[in-house]
């Protein structure tokens, strides 16, 4: 039996899986990232080659998480649970290739006056010059990515996102019903606690709407 045999097994005991299956490990996904597919009968995983030599019962959790997706199911299983733990573990085994002086810069105010310097360094980058995906962070790159918008910005507007992105690595995420919470209750909390947070929120929408219009 395959892993994705086994993963749908343990899902559904009483079902036999309906689905000739294949996977594949490449480099051309990111770090740590896998999708699936399923095109007529034939369900395909993908998985970026560093999976490869990650332990089966962690796997079978990655792959359990990418069926009920498909599926539209909620399911909670031990793998599942193994697999979540992991990817909260992936900024450790990430290396740090990527960084920018500004956005360095900006981190390490932050995580002094927030943080007391407890949060490892990231990986630091600029995105695009996106307007819907002000700032993100990648749990399986270990990876902060702010817009191009904010590069010339006061230091408070940009530290205020970088202090958002820095949540999401020290609160990381909650894992219910089969679905994964990344702005909780404690995050929503200590979002609230940067000084003056509302008149930079309003800031941001007034560089974005600037923005917009200067495309006319």
């Amino acid at each position: 039996m395959n892993l994705i045999q086994e993963s749908y097994t343990r899902l559904f005991p009483e079902k036999d899986i309906p689905y000739v299956t294949a996977m594949e490990y490449n480099r051309r996904l990111s770090d740590f990232n896998a999708n699936i597919s399923l095109r007529g009968n034939l369900l395909r995983i993908h998985l970026n080659l560093q999976w490869k030599d990650i332990d089966d019962e962690i796997k079978i959790g990655l792959i359990q998480h990418l069926l009920l997706k498909l599926l539209k199911k909620k399911v909670h299983t031990p793998n599942i649970d193994l697999y979540n733990n992991f990817v909260k573990k992936i900024p450790i085994l990430t290396p740090k290739t990527k960084t920018h002086p500004v956005l360095e810069e900006s981190f390490l105010r932050v995580n002094q006056e927030f943080f007391d310097n407890n949060i490892e360094l990231p990986n630091l980058q600029w995105g695009t010059n996106s307007r819907r995906k002000l700032a993100s962070y990648n749990f399986h790159n270990d990876t902060i990515t702010v817009s191009t918008l904010f590069k010339e910005v006061n230091q408070n507007i940009l530290d205020y996102l970088m202090y958002h992105e820095m949540l999401h690595k020290h609160h990381k995420f909650n894992h219910k019903n089969g679905r994964s919470a990344y702005h909780t209750k404690e995050f929503k909390h200590d979002e609230k606690q940067y000084p003056g947070w509302k008149t930079i929120e309003q800031d941001i929408h007034k560089i974005i709407r600037k923005r917009r219009w200067s495309f006319f």
